[in-house]
């Protein structure tokens, strides 16, 4: 019998959120539970149990065949990772059709993120990124680098995919936040609502932005009802600004506690893309979705991951986060490397399960740290690191704030 077949099967489940003691390193459970092994037996904060996979070479596995879905026949009885709408709560009632939506939703957000109009995107992201550090600058030392900078970026830019009007920001960052919650299913549920009402009521009083994505939907040729734009709408305002935020704070957080590194950047400001995939690897163990940082799904039939026998509807969680330190496919996992040579993090899944808004995540990084790095080189942490908290109550995790100053 193999460790994980004892951690599965003998042994009581893990109770999850594990407690992370530092920002940027793993919860000293999670790191014990991977190294007994890929694939252990835990309970979710919603007290379902579910099977927690660690394992590089099973996370991409997982993600790359059709063995997993975000489905389930009986969506009232499934087990659930928190109580939010959205990625963790109940899972969605389209299980006969999973993969049909999967694909037309792919083909509407490649109407947005295709590499030519990412290309049309980048000078309006830099003026972007230029006024919310001309903010930053002006403000008062210390500032906090969410608040100014990692929160605004990506809300404005998925608000002007979407063709939200600019006045509606500060009421979509409210509803989004409700959105994010992980134990309170009526205040997540509520904030899921009304924004999808609202945005819809933007679509139907014409003040979408006629170049927008919520305008678009309404025309020719998908002619979509208000009602589903604002569903659509709502699901990738929250996907399209909650990650970014967390893996731009986290980003900086890196820099700014590894001064070698930060200096090497500075130095060779060429290495930028590749310090961007670093920050996306390291950062995202502390990406802390109420245990396990992937997205919640559910087994299909039968399976065998590692050595265990997973049930066919079974919650399964695809821990990234620690996937991308495995010591087996990356040298020195815990070491921040801007120059690491190979880097194939599993941050935006993998295969048919690739995150279909990774290349704007990425825009929105590299453009604010080409500015940053220039601007600010002399940023520096303004707290220690025992004083920073995360976002425990959501989802998608995330920094409460970061003093910096410069």
């Amino acid at each position: 019998m193999t460790d994980a077949d004892q951690d599965a099967g003998g042994s009581a489940a893990e109770q999850m959120p594990f407690a992370q003691d530092h920002p940027l390193q793993p919860a000293p459970r999670l790191r014990a539970l991977q190294q007994r092994g890929p694939v252990h037996r835990v309970r979710t904060r919603t007290g379902d149990e579910a099977w927690l996979v660690t394992g590089y070479e099973q996370v991409k596995a997982l993600y790359a065949g059709d063995r997993l879905g975000r489905t389930h026949p009986r969506p009232d009885r499934a087990a659930r990772l928190t109580e939010s709408a959205l990625f963790g709560g109940r899972p969605r009632e389209n299980f006969a059709r999973e993969d049909a939506d999967r694909a037309w939703f792919k083909e509407i957000l490649h109407s947005v993120i295709a590499p030519v109009r990412l290309r049309e995107a980048r000078p309006w992201v830099d003026a972007m990124v230029r006024d919310l550090l001309d903010d930053l600058a002006a403000a008062p030392r210390p500032a906090d680098f969410v608040a100014k900078v990692a929160l605004p970026l990506p809300t404005m830019v998925i608000c002007r995919i979407l063709g939200v009007p600019a006045e509606d920001l500060g009421r979509c960052l409210r509803l989004t936040e409700a959105i994010a919650a992980a134990g309170d299913e009526a205040r997540s549920s509520a904030g899921l609502a009304d924004l999808t009402d609202h945005l819809a009521q933007v679509v139907t009083d014409r003040r979408a932005a006629r170049d927008g994505l919520l305008a678009r939907l309404r025309g020719a040729p998908y002619r979509l009802p208000a009602p589903v734009i604002g569903h659509i709408g709502a699901s990738l305002m929250f996907t399209g600004h909650h990650t970014t935020v967390v893996a731009i704070g986290y980003g900086v957080l890196l820099l700014l506690t590894h001064p070698d590194q930060h200096r090497a950047l500075l130095a060779h400001p060429d290495r930028l893309d590749a310090a961007v995939e670093e920050f996306l690897r390291v950062g995202n163990v502390g990406v802390n979705t109420g245990g396990g940082n992937g997205i919640p799904t559910y087994a299909r039939s039968d399976l065998d991951v590692g050595g265990v026998c997973l049930r066919a509807n079974d919650l399964v969680l695809l821990d990234t986060g620690a996937a991308n330190h495995d010591e087996r496919v990356f040298a020195d996992p815990y070491r921040f490397a801007v120059d690491r040579p190979s880097n194939p993090h599993l941050t935006f899944g993998h295969g048919r399960h690739y995150c279909p808004g990774a290349p704007l995540a990425r825009l929105e990084m590299q453009a604010l740290f080409a500015q940053l790095l220039h601007r600010f080189p002399d940023l520096r942490l303004a707290t220690g690191l025992a004083d920073l908290r995360a976002h425990d109550d959501q989802i998608t995790g995330g920094l409460i704030e970061l003093p910096v100053t410069w």
